[in-house]
């Protein structure tokens, strides 16, 4: 089924009610996250970003019939602050309990893992080797492996970095013991900087969510929940990742939201 034969069948009614909501300035304000490249970068063609979450972004402000403008920034935490703080009308964010505070989140629209990088000659082979005494660790601030390692890690040091693409290059930087991070960014800077090695198994899976301020009310949280899960079962966000050459994130079926 094609995003234009859609399940999210509505009214013009219903269509301007769900406008006035989400853009009652008249323009979508979206929250774009250009340090997750899973979900956004900046074209360098053009300069401007773009990604999945900027394919959804697009097609959901058409759906509503409104201008759409971008608000880029460079980590999750500052996209966060944008929605909560009312800079933003819907953000990109993977979910996590502490967002969910002020943020209504839709169901997952894709899952990444989150993985550990150490140097070749590091002593750390496993996951467990990392919460360890004396061991630091890299993190973006903010971001969603910051949100749960803090809650996770109990002997080792988080080093939190401002970005999350600047996490290996302050791991290096810094002579911290592990960086940590979601693997496809790893992996590019691994293959830049040479020396390092990714660990085996992953320590979280990251559910990328759209969502909304819960000051916006539950018909604005229920409206955007409906437009994600038919963007996925239309196949609108798995075109969107092969189109944007996205390798080794999944989008969820029913028994992984």
């Amino acid at each position: 089924m094609s995003a234009s034969t859609s399940v999210f069948a509505q009214t013009p009614g219903a269509r301007g009610s769900m406008a006035q909501v989400f853009a009652p300035g008249g323009t979508l304000r979206a929250s774009i996250n250009l340090g997750n490249p899973v979900l956004a970068s900046l074209d360098p063609a053009t300069g401007k970003p773009v990604g999945v979450s900027v394919d959804l972004a697009t097609e959901f402000a058409r759906r509503l019939g409104v201008p759409l403008q971008l608000v880029a920034v460079e980590s999750a935490g500052a996209s966060v602050e944008n929605v909560s703080q009312g800079n933003a009308d819907i953000g990109f964010f993977a979910v996590d309990p502490k967002r969910g505070q002020e943020i209504a989140f839709t169901r997952p629209y894709v899952l990444i893992e989150g993985f550990y990088l150490v140097r070749n000659t590091s002593p750390i082979i496993t996951n467990e080797d990392v919460d360890q005494p004396g061991v630091t660790v890299a993190v973006g601030k903010g971001s969603a492996y910051d949100l749960f390692l803090t809650r996770e890690l109990h002997r080792a040091t988080l080093v939190r970095i401002p970005t999350s693409p600047a996490v290996v290059q302050s791991f290096l930087d810094q002579h911290l013991d592990v960086a940590a991070g979601v693997k496809q960014q790893l992996e590019k800077d691994a293959a830049q900087a040479g020396g390092m090695r990714i660990l085996d198994q992953r320590f979280m899976v990251i559910r990328q969510a759209m969502g909304v301020p819960k000051a916006r009310g539950d018909e604005a949280a229920a409206y955007l929940s409906k437009f994600v899960e038919d963007m996925k079962v239309s196949g609108f966000v798995s075109a969107s990742l092969a189109r944007h050459h996205i390798a080794g994130a999944a989008v969820p079926n029913d028994d992984e939201q």
